[in-house]
């Protein structure tokens, strides 16, 4: 594998290849660097499966009580925490 210096700006792109908003031309240049790219290559792979397991989630997100209660009240939502 060689030593590539672009690979944070090319990371910096995943997220916006994933979800179909990267330009083509940028399309183009990301496929190139991860056809010769191990690392972002498990950064794009990683990120994917990720967004699967999200997706593929069936029990509902809870905040623990103590996080719920500093976000409600950072928010000035205090008074929908149930007492």
């Amino acid at each position: 594998m060689s030593e590539h210096t672009d690979c944070h700006d090319y990371c910096a792109m995943i997220s916006e290849f994933i979800d179909g908003e990267l330009s083509s031309e940028l399309c183009t240049k990301l496929e190139e660097h991860l056809a010769g790219c191990t690392n972002c290559t498990v950064v794009l792979n990683t990120m994917k499966k990720t967004i699967d397991i999200y997706h593929e989630s069936n029990e509902p997100a809870e905040l623990p009580e103590g996080v719920k209660k500093r976000l409600y009240s950072s928010l000035s939502l205090a008074d929908y925490i149930r007492k």
